[in-house]
């Protein structure tokens, strides 16, 4: 049979967060800081189950079709939370999806045709390049250092390829776990206006934040015009992964498109869920939670960054919240041969060239330290540091 796909697909590449999940499960008793995974043992499932009980107390018409915008009691919710952010949205301005990954696959849907430029840092995130490439668009990367985009570049690159959209993640980002500068972020915001281009913010690590004396203000709370800026977010890394409930906001005329595609896409997202979701941030002190989720991942990053000190050869910026350390190895190691010692040793990572959009470095690697508590870390980072030496022999 001749299946005849359409032309996009030849744009499909398989992850490669995928391709070493294969491999680690090949192995016995890895230690995993591949994924970006958070720590099971935080999740608050009593809570989560006495907030579905109370929707199947509510009656069968919960469990019926809901509205595609989602669950508005929860889109109120939302709209408070953003609030207190700076982000000025209504609830009728946010739109619920199935985690954050589908407002950016909406978004590129209804932004992109073939051959359009989208910028992004360099590297970013996988998942992200993924669905823009899936649309047949092409993604350049922007020079960036640990404050953020280069300004100078990215002024360059806005002249040059006149991209539909930014996409960025200024806040603990995936990979590099970083944060940007409030100077980066107000020049990206003014270098935006002045060519008329779209910023995609994708924040789904900002709440994870160590230090709460700092503040870390959206480029979505400066767009003051709600013009430019389209935000994302999740409760996947707060609350729990598998409710998959995401939303997103920004002008009104992007909104009206985006709840019409995804009308198309899937009707709605789990009703189910969504009044789940709500009745937990009704009960639950959510701020709470998030507030024991820093402390705690801030030790495990901790442990992690201790046993790096004592490797030769290695860089990195201290996060200052989210999930990942990314690191920069010796230029004589490749990671992608290092990951194929550090699995016989019991531990894996993601090699950092898949999330390049161009130039890739094979000597660097992310390392996530929320999957696993500080005990497991320990023992994993003292695998990893095996295989380091048996690489640098």
């Amino acid at each position: 049979m001749d299946y005849r796909f359409a032309d996009r697909v030849k744009m499909f590449k398989s992850s490669a967060i995928r391709e070493i999940s294969e491999i680690i499960a090949k192995g016995n008793d890895v230690i995993s800081f591949a994924g970006g995974f958070p720590y099971e043992p935080y999740f608050p499932q009593a809570e989560l189950e006495q907030a579905f009980d109370k929707v199947f107390a509510s009656g069968k018409s919960s469990l019926q079709y809901g509205m595609t915008s989602g669950f508005m009691p929860l889109r109120e919710k939302i709209s408070e939370r953003v609030k207190a952010k700076g982000i000025q949205a209504a609830p009728v301005e946010v739109l619920l999806t199935t985690g954050s990954q589908q407002s950016i696959d909406l978004f590129s849907r209804i932004m992109l045709s073939p051959g359009d430029v989208v910028l992004t840092e360099n590297p970013t995130f996988l998942a992200a390049v993924q669905a823009f490439e899936s649309y047949e668009a092409k993604v350049i990367g922007v020079q960036s250092d640990k404050d953020g985009m280069d300004p100078e570049d990215l002024a360059k690159k806005l002249k040059e390829y006149k991209p539909k959209f930014i996409y960025v993640v200024p806040t603990f980002s995936n990979p590099e776990g970083k944060v940007w500068s409030n100077e980066r972020r107000v020049a990206l915001l003014k270098l935006a206006e002045e060519h008329n281009t779209l910023i995609l913010e994708d924040d789904p690590y900002g709440e994870l934040q160590f230090n709460a004396e700092e503040t870390y203000t959206p480029i979505a709370a400066m767009d003051t015009e709600k013009k430019y800026v389209i935000y994302t977010s999740s409760f996947s890394k707060t609350v729990v992964p598998s409710l998959r409930v995401g939303w997103v906001t920004g002008p009104q005329p992007i909104m009206k498109v985006l709840t019409q595609i995804k009308e198309a896409a899937d009707l709605m997202s789990s009703p189910l869920n969504q009044q789940a979701l709500y009745h937990l941030l009704n009960d639950f002190d959510l701020d709470g939670h998030i507030r024991m989720l820093c402390q705690q991942y801030h030790q495990h990053m901790l442990v992690m960054q201790d046993y790096l000190k004592k490797l030769d050869s290695c860089k990195w910026v201290e996060p200052k919240g989210g999930m990942f350390i990314w690191l920069e190895v010796d230029e004589n190691i490749h990671a992608t041969e290092l990951l194929t010692k550090a699995v016989p040793h019991g531990v894996a990572f993601i090699p950092g060239a898949p999330f390049y959009v161009d130039s890739p470095r094979q000597n660097t690697m992310r390392l996530n330290f929320t999957n696993s508590n500080p005990e497991r870390i320990k023992l994993g980072m003292e695998r990893l540091t095996e295989a380091f030496q048996q690489a640098m022999k």
